[in-house]
């Protein structure tokens, strides 16, 4: 039995088809672009394409061939990467209301060459090769972008024709405007790129300063990862071309390729130098050796090495920029993904360094993966978009300067802890641990400082003075008693004595005062009796009550000798004859 269909019509495949052809048809042929009192038109809603995959089409092969023209299929202002030739054509209307100069304006640098055509009544009456391959000297206008002037009569109709080739992304923000709309919008993007490139310089110089006047070499790679991503910046939006190395072609022909290698080579060398460097007073490489490994520093350099080399084989022509695009898709996030186990491990012991690289990071993931979206044509070309990435490398400078300021004051840190350890150190090898006092490797580099200033009118007195009495109270009372009354010892004779002289302690109860600047023997034996003057009164050591007596032998330089050896030997000698005379006084040596 017969089935009635539920559509209106019979359905058959005769009218899918015709429905196919007339949506095609209708996208083949966009709406012209109208031209009426706004000051800038977007041309992109009235674009449509033709490929030229034999790049061979000429243009009145192409005029022969409107209807093949599609409308395109990716998203506003991009065609993604093509290696092709592609020919656009802009259908114009302008109204009786609006000026009859405009400005076509094709904002997007890179694009190597440009070929355009205004037709008006498929007669061409005017026409201009654009590109960043075509010497800036020869452009219709000093833009940074590729910029033509046309001329279209007010209530007209014409069309423009564009053949765009370029090696890599066929990015196309494609516009009219009128003059003073076209001024005001380069003047808005020189401001902008001045704005950043003046920033990015500003992070260059600042580097290479602290390079060169505190030799910090994370300055250096940090100043080379710096000047890659500025100078590909300046690149990207035509600053290069139009004030650097104007009309040297192979310099725009190479310069993206290059400075996106510098830029990634020195990302390799800044990021193993501030991850592995100490942290808290160890290695961080160390405690991030489960993470990297101990090979984790020579792959990073194995990396900077390798990208030098294609550098370098780049600049020689021994390939294309294709296949460095290729090259730097590929390596570009391996400094990030090598470094990012260490990052973590930092991050999670509260190092800032390790936040500032995973901060850092993330901003450059979505910065690039936005970039990557307009070049493949995902993403519509606006301003956010087209910026983007030039936005995420300012920011991500920013970062790196702060990991640079706090890998450098990290390592300052810990060389001044390091210092401090050596001052300890130095301390503890040159001093008696239970007084404070100089020991006798201490007490020698003491009296070798005072030899210097030794003179007829000049003299350095050198006291040798044992405890009599010492031994019985030690054994008495014990060795705490004994430890404090030689302390309590140590502090009346540095109250005896100015702050220039020198107290030591050889060990036992044996002591030494170093004085200098005495002008002759009479004030040298005047100190020997201050110094038995110390021990007249009784010592208190808690309950026990501590009577001790001196016996000093001391020597002078120049009069007695000028070695320090020799001299600590002259004042022992005359120590030992005050005992053998009774104990309790002061002897000067004599030969």
């Amino acid at each position: 039995m017969h089935r009635s269909s539920s559509l209106p019509f019979p359905f058959s495949p005769w009218w899918l088809a015709c429905l196919t052809w007339c949506l095609l048809l209708a996208s083949a042929h966009a709406a012209p672009l109208r031209l009426d009192t706004q000051r800038v038109a977007q041309a992109w809603p009235a674009v449509t394409m033709l490929v030229d995959a034999s790049r061979t089409l000429t243009l009145e092969q192409v005029l022969a061939q409107r209807e093949r023209f599609a409308a395109p299929p990716s998203a506003h202002a991009t065609l993604g990467v093509r290696d092709e030739a592609v020919w656009l054509r802009i259908p114009i209307e302008s109204s009786t209301r609006t000026t009859p100069r405009w400005v076509l304006d094709i904002d997007y640098p890179a694009l190597h060459r440009v070929d355009a055509y205004l037709l008006v009544q498929d007669r061409v009456v005017r026409q201009a090769t654009l590109g960043s391959h075509q010497p800036y000297s020869q452009r219709p206008l000093a833009s940074r972008s590729h910029a033509m002037p046309i001329e279209l009569a007010p209530g007209s109709t014409g069309e423009l024709l564009l053949r765009v080739q370029t090696g890599g992304a066929m990015i196309l923000p494609i516009t009219l405007n009128t003059p003073q709309a076209f001024h005001e919008r380069a003047l808005a993007e020189q401001t902008l790129q001045g704005a950043l490139g003046g920033l990015g310089l500003a992070l260059l110089v600042y580097s290479l300063g602290r390079f060169v006047t505190l030799r910090e070499t994370l300055s250096l790679k940090y100043a080379l990862l710096a000047a890659g991503s500025i100078f590909f910046s300046l690149f990207q939006f035509g600053i290069g071309a139009q004030y650097l190395w104007r009309d040297w072609i192979w310099m725009e022909q190479h310069a993206g390729g290059l400075f996106s290698l510098t830029a990634l080579c020195g990302s390799f060398l800044f990021i193993e130098h501030a991850l592995t460097r100490p942290i808290n007073g160890r290695s961080a490489l160390t405690a991030q050796s489960r993470y990297t490994g101990r090979g984790f520093s020579r792959l990073m350099h194995a990396g900077a090495v390798l990208v030098a080399v294609l550098a370098a084989a780049y600049a020689l022509g021994l390939f294309n920029t294709r296949v460095v695009t290729a090259i730097v898709s590929v390596l570009g996030p391996v400094p990030a993904l090598l470094g990012l186990p260490g990052a973590l491990s930092r991050a999670r012991q509260r190092d800032p360094v390790g936040w500032g690289f995973l901060l850092a990071w993330g901003i450059y993931a979505i910065a690039t993966a936005t970039l990557i979206g307009v070049i493949n044509g995902m993403l519509p070309v606006n301003f956010l978009t087209l910026h983007s990435f030039e936005f995420g490398a300012t920011v991500d400078m920013l970062f790196y300067l702060r990991v640079l300021s706090l890998s450098t004051q990290a390592m300052h840190a810990n060389a001044l802890h390091a210092s401090r350890e050596r001052d300890v150190f130095r301390l503890l090898a040159n001093s008696d641990p239970l007084t404070g006092l100089h020991n006798r490797r201490g007490l020698l580099g003491q009296i070798k400082s005072a030899l210097h200033k030794r003179g007829p009118d000049n003299l350095v007195a050198l006291y040798l003075l044992d405890l009599d009495g010492f031994k019985p109270v030690n054994d008495q009372h014990g060795h705490e008693v004994g430890d404090q009354l030689l302390l309590l010892m140590s502090r009346r004779l540095q109250a005896a004595t100015r702050a220039q002289d020198t107290v030591a302690r050889l060990g036992g109860d044996e002591f030494v005062v170093l004085t200098t600047g005495l002008a002759g023997p009479e004030q040298a034996d005047a100190l020997a009796h201050k110094l038995l003057e110390t021990v007249h009164e009784p010592f208190q050591v808690g309950p026990h009550r501590c009577e001790i007596s001196l016996t000093i032998g001391y020597t002078l330089a120049p009069p007695d000798g000028d070695d320090p050896d020799e001299l600590i030997r002259h004042a022992d000698a005359a120590m030992y004859l005050g005992k053998q005379m009774g104990k309790g006084v002061a002897r000067r040596w004599s030969a």
